[in-house]
Parts: structure tokens; C-alpha cells; sequence
């Protein structure tokens, strides 16, 4: 029987599909989106590519189905038990987004050191006015929590200009290069209050939840800044709006939220030390980097080799992180 796979990409171009096409000779490729894929097509597929979870609350249904590579880095939404069939491999594209939300991240944190987000303000509403003094980026201290793919690509643009980069992490490691330190995430309430930069690229996972409550917004500098491209769950939203609207913390740059989309009318709209953007963090990577990564790993399940960026289920995190 011709082995299928369910490609959810959105439109490719015949060279994007040959690539994937080439992994893997002999297959039947079915390119869709989630919506237009017919039910015969789902339960036929063997493997899917992109993201399927939307309207469709599980895939548990999927009896044929052996392996899942998503467009996205997070994969939350697909580690709970009774979402994958048994036994269903399940990888992510880490690796694909970390020099665009490394930049994102960049511009984020020099708009906030300088204020610019006061100023835009004042823009608009005509007034002429000096804010806070600005800070150099140089003379920071930048905590990153998630110091992976996308936390050390912001690290090592944020190192080039002359801060000092520590990174924290969930279990024990070699420091790279790109940091000046590396700590474990028990460590945490006493690096808060050297930083001048929290920036947070963190999964979902049940010990990322909350992880900067009120009290940890707290331990930070009155000057701080903090940056969230991972998932909003990760922080406690009203203790932000308290800490913005209070002058606990000078600011935030968040692409992320909770709840997500944020609502209209939600006070954290109306923090004006606060940069929102919808998810977008990502969107520069494009479609090309996805369709290599999804190629060689379809080529290595095709070949029975190892994969790349494979979800280890129970941690929510890359297998071996």
C-alpha cells in the first residue's frame, strides 16, 4: 500500500513540493490546508506536516497515523496524553525561527532601553517631552530563560553589542560560548535582581506556568525591562499590568499573551510602558526553512535515521534537553 503524506502547509511552489517530494520516492503527497482536507485524506495519512491541531480537538482518531512534524517550535498543544495516537512520533521545527526572533527580540529590547515607546506616545498625541533617561544595551545584564535555539540567538546579538548574557535552563549543561554564564532555573530568584533585561523564550509545560508571578516581577529592577516570545503562560498577566501600571518594572515587549489573542478592552492594552505584537515573532522565517527541515526529517523516517528536533512527550521540550 502507497504511503501517504498530509502536507498542511498552505500554498507551495512545485520546486518547494519536489524538495519533500524527493525525500521520500514511491509516497502520495495530499497538500491542503486543515480546512479543505477531506476525512479519507486524514485517515489515510501515515505521516502529517504543519500544524493539524485547529479545529480538530485530537488526532487520537488517526489510526494509520505514525509521526507528526510541525510548522511551529512550540508543541504544547500536542503533548497531552490522548492528542497523538499511541505511539506517534511527534517533532517540532526548533531551529527554523531562532535568527528571526533573535532579531525581533533585538529591536524589542533597544526600542524599550530608549524609551521609544514613551515617545511614540508622545508623538501622537503631539507633546514634546523628554522621558527617563535611556540605557545602553552595553552596559546591561541580560537574563534569558529558554537559552535554546531562539534564547541563543538573541544572545549572541545582544553579547556582540556588550552585555553580559546568562542563561537559564531547566537542567544541567555545558555553557555555550554565546553565554557569560549558565544557570539552572532554581536559581532564579537570585539572578532576577541583576538583570536588566528578563527576556523569556519558554514552552508551555506545567513547570513554565506562571513562572514570573507577581513576586518574581517583584525581585526585579525598577528599571528592568521584560520580553516574552515563548508562551504567555509563562506569565502572570494582571501581575504584569500591576507591575507596568505601578512602575514595579519600566517595561515589556510581549508577542505572546494569556489569554491569547488578547482580548479588546483587556488592561494590558492600555499599559503604555508595554510593546503587544499577535504571535508574529516568527513570520520572517518564511516557508523555505520548514520545507528543508521537513525534508530531511522525512528522509531520515523514510530511512529509519534519527531525526531532528524530536518532542520528548512527557517534558514537552526537545528529547535530550
Amino acid at each position: 500500500m502507497t504511503k501517504t503524506a498530509l502536507v498542511l502547509l498552505g500554498p507551495l511552489e512545485d520546486r518547494q513540493k519536489a524538495i519533500l517530494e524527493a525525500a521520500a520516492p514511491g509516497w502520495t503527497f495530499v497538500y491542503r490546508s486543515r480546512r479543505e482536507a477531506a476525512p479519507d485524506e486524514w485517515a489515510a495519512a501515515e505521516v502529517i506536516l504543519g500544524s493539524p491541531l485547529g479545529d480538530r480537538k485530537t488526532l487520537s482518531d488517526l489510526k494509520n497515523l505514525k509521526w507528526v512534524q510541525l510548522s511551529s517550535a512550540g508543541a504544547d498543544q500536542y503533548t497531552a496524553p490522548g492528542i497523538l495516537p499511541q505511539g506517534c512520533i511527534l517533532t517540532c521545527s526548533t531551529g527554523v525561527f531562532g535568527e528571526v526572533i533573535g532579531d525581533y527580540m533585538l529591536a524589542a529590547t533597544l526600542l524599550l532601553l530608549q524609551n521609544f515607546q514613551l515617545y511614540r506616545d508622545n508623538q501622537l498625541a503631539g507633546i514634546w517631552h523628554r522621558e527617563a533617561q535611556p540605557k545602553s544595551l552595553g552596559d546591561c545584564v541580560v537574563l534569558i530563560l529558554g537559552a535554546g535555539d531562539i534564547g541563543g540567538a538573541y544572545a549572541r546579538r545582544v553579547k556582540a553589542l556588550g552585555a553580559a548574557a546568562i542563561g537559564v535552563r531547566r537542567s544541567p549543561g555545558e555553557k555555550p560560548d554565546f553565554l557569560d554564564e549558565l544557570h539552572l532555573t532554581a536559581d532564579l530568584d537570585t539572578l532576577l535582581p541583576r538583570a536588566d533585561v528578563v527576556a523569556m523564550a519558554l514552552p508551555d509545560t506545567p513547570e513554565t506556568r506562571g513562572i514570573m508571578d507577581g513576586r518574581r516581577l517583584g525581585l526585579m529592577k525598577r528599571e528592568a525591562i521584560l520580553l516574552n516570545v515563548g508562551r504567555g503562560s509563562a506569565v502572570d498577566t494582571e501581575a504584569l499590568c500591576d507591575a507596568l501600571d505601578g512602575g514595579v518594572i519600566a517595561g515589556a515587549a510581549l508577542d505572546v499573551t494569556n489569554p491569547e489573542p488578547l482580548p479588546a478592552g483587556h488592561r494590558l492594552w492600555g499599559c503604555k510602558n508595554a510593546f503587544i505584537t499577535p504571535h508574529i515573532s516568527g513570520e520572517a522565517a518564511g516557508l523555505e526553512p520548514k520545507v528543508e527541515l521537513f525534508a530531511h526529517n522525512l528522509a531520515a523516517y523514510v530511512q529509519g535515521t534519527p531525526m531532528e528536533s524530536v518532542v520528548d512527550l512527557r517534558t514537552g521540550y526537545r528529547a535530550g534537553r
